[in-house]
């Protein structure tokens, strides 16, 4: 459903001659192609959706890369693609819902230190999947372990 999305896409950035928006759609694709050509059969959904998250992730460093350096031009450029990028990917988590996320995952799992961390951090992103950063979800995870 999402290839077939942005493919339909892509033939409206051609048409419109949005060349941003054509440019962060064939990220997608690639991305997409390079997955599927490891051998490991068609992409799954969630498969896709980590592929646009990776994507998204990949524009916010660089958007912080070229803003540090400088090059406002080209940091202008990531910003557009990313939210050419994130209209592909599922509504972001609040805050609210990841505390309440990584909060019963904590009563959950019965962790209870720093020690517990790893545990904690991959449930929560595997419940958290492409609705939220992992930094953000990091930053909750310490405060309710007590680092």
């Amino acid at each position: 459903m999402l290839k077939e999305q942005l493919a339909r896409d892509l033939k409206d950035a051609m048409r419109a001659k949005e060349i941003v928006r054509m440019s962060a759609i064939r990220s997608i694709q690639a991305a997409i192609i390079e997955r599927e050509k490891a051998g490991t059969g068609p992409a799954s959904a969630d498969d896709l959706v980590q592929i646009v998250a990776k994507q998204a992730k990949q524009r916010r460093d660089s958007y912080a890369q070229f803003t540090d350096a400088g090059r406002d031009d080209l940091a202008e450029r990531e910003a557009e693609e990313l939210g050419y990028i994130e209209q592909y990917l599922p509504a972001q988590a609040t805050d609210e819902d990841i505390y309440a996320a990584v909060q019963a995952i904590v009563q959950r799992t019965g962790a209870t230190t720093m020690k517990d961390m790893g545990r904690v951090m991959g449930e929560a992103m595997s419940d958290l999947r492409g609705r939220a950063e992992g930094s953000r979800v990091q930053a909750v995870v310490r405060e309710l372990l007590g680092a």
